[in-house]
């Protein structure tokens, strides 16, 4: 069995109390620990946990910063191989930990995510509300967030969810979207999760229309075909804008003193939302409150959907695909920035990788801090002395430029120590002494102990393969074929190459 964490991003609603009894009361394999992501502005007090759980759960403070970043802070804690991330409305079923041990244990090592079954129970006695249809689109939807299972290497490598969705709205079909471009399968499990419907406002499907400024960053970053890789639908916004449009003309026509336009218009706005009304009115119940709510609505939501559509559209006009550019670059020294001498302790016998120079001259005239962390366990088999690796280092700097940070491991394969790749302790080091998170940084390796230590810290990476490098290193690593390419990549501008080839 994998071991993994639960983070759940939350708003600390009455719901989430049902949430934590019902993991309590399921079996199997039970999370290392549950992380409660705390994501209101100002704080507050937690809900009762079940004594069973008392001891997994840990409480974090996102501070409003929404569902997304909420996310990236919990998982970002954790140090399981899998994070399954769940809504703080859902219900685990009896057999949840145990049907998720079967998933994550049949997802191949090509695999990034295994979503769970979401059910949504709607009414016997009655035809669903429009509300509750909608919710109910939720068991139909893919790659939800509402109980999803990813691997970490595959969050870390992809930075996580873009924080510039500040809604529970699009986000993971951004993420899922990214992870396939980059190789990685998505899959579906036997584990089955309920989402009740929560008690909606009669305003809640006039606020969802903000949703359609994150559809336009979705366009933004993932092209206008979007909806059909991420399995969804259009929608009604080409109608909602067509009304809108038609509503306009009528005004300015009206004003201009064109009457007959201006009533033509009017009628085929009128004609849209009588239309719209319509198809959400009959397959519901039909009762005065219902019927009023969405007569009412329908008038409003088309114009709503079109402001934050052209809002969206003007602000993410721009965007690139998250995470950006990093914020600093660490580099292997040998095999990456200068040609590999075993053991070498000679400064004479340094001699840069073709290419190499230039691309710290871009990084640099970009921005990026510089950090080189490199195994040298030539120290401790006396093969070459502190003085002598110094020397190396000086001429390294002598004809690269310098670095602002340099850390050295220089322990031997079989000391067990914390710093040595894969290990992540160089990493995390090398980030601390620049000021920077480890997230923000990208590390650049010619070997797979380079990617796995990147991982293991929470930083993406970028291998750039030599003859040194074996095939199999090749496999589920960011390849570039030198390092300016892989400069590009850290400052957001190039791919990097795909993931699994």
């Amino acid at each position: 069995m994998n071991g993994y964490s639960v983070v759940i991003p939350t708003l600390v609603r009455s719901s989430l109390r049902d949430c934590l009894f019902s993991l309590a009361a399921t079996w199997g394999p039970p999370p290392q620990e549950i992380v409660l992501v705390d994501d209101r502005p100002s704080g507050g007090p937690m809900v009762r946990v079940p004594g069973e759980l008392a001891c997994l759960v840990r409480v974090l403070a996102s501070r409003g910063g929404g569902p997304a970043a909420a996310r990236n802070l919990g998982w970002r804690r954790t140090r399981t191989p899998w994070v399954v991330f769940l809504d703080d409305d859902v219900l685990v079923e009896e057999d949840w930990c145990a049907a998720l041990a079967v998933d994550l244990k049949r997802a191949g090592e090509r695999v990034a995510g295994v979503q769970g079954r979401i059910s949504v129970p709607l009414p016997c006695d009655r035809p669903p509300t429009d509300w509750e249809r909608v919710t109910s689109g939720l068991a139909r939807a893919r790659w939800i967030t509402a109980d999803m299972a990813y691997r970490r290497e595959a969050l870390v490598e992809s930075g996580g969810f873009d924080e510039r969705f500040p809604r529970a709205f699009r986000e993971d079909a951004d993420l899922a979207l990214r992870l396939q471009a980059d190789g990685w399968e998505l899959t579906e499990g036997e584990r089955l999760s309920r989402h009740p419907v929560r008690p909606a406002t009669a305003a809640a499907s006039l606020r969802a229309q903000a949703g359609n400024a994150d559809d336009a960053l979705m366009r933004a970053v993932h092209g206008p075909g979007w909806h059909r890789r991420a399995g969804e639908a259009v929608g009604r916004r080409p109608r909602h804008l067509a009304i809108t449009a038609a509503g306009v003309l009528a005004a300015v026509a009206a004003l201009a003193g064109r009457r007959r336009l201006a009533r033509a218009a009017a009628l085929g706005a009128l004609a849209g939302v009588g239309e719209f009304a319509a198809a959400r009115i009959l397959p519901g119940p039909r009762d005065l409150r219902e019927v009023t709510l969405m007569l009412g609505t329908s008038l409003l939501i088309p114009p709503a959907a079109s402001w934050h559509w052209a809002r969206g559209v003007a602000r993410s006009r721009s965007a690139r695909p998250w995470p950006g550019p990093a914020k600093a670059l660490l580099l292997d020294r040998d095999g990456t920035l200068v040609h590999d001498v075993p053991y070498n302790g000679d400064p004479d016998l340094v001699e840069p990788i073709r290419g190499v120079r230039e691309a710290l001259e871009l990084a640099r005239e970009s921005g990026l801090r510089l950090a080189v962390v490199s195994n040298q366990s030539g120290l401790a088999s006396g093969r070459f002395s502190p003085e002598d690796l110094e020397a190396v280092n000086r001429r390294v700097q002598e004809l690269l430029g310098p670095f602002e940070v340099w850390k050295t491991c220089p322990h031997g394969g079989d000391e067990g120590c914390a710093c040595r790749k894969p290990a992540p302790g160089l990493i995390a080091q090398a980030a601390a002494e620049l000021g920077v998170e480890v997230g923000e940084c990208v590390m650049v390796g010619d070997i797979g102990s380079d990617v796995r230590a990147a991982r293991a810290a929470g930083a993406r990476s970028v291998l750039v393969p030599t003859a040194q490098t074996r095939r199999e290193e090749l496999e589920g690593a960011r390849c570039a074929p030198d390092l300016l390419t892989a400069v590009r990549f850290a400052l957001g501008e190039a791919s990097g190459g795909r993931l699994w080839r």
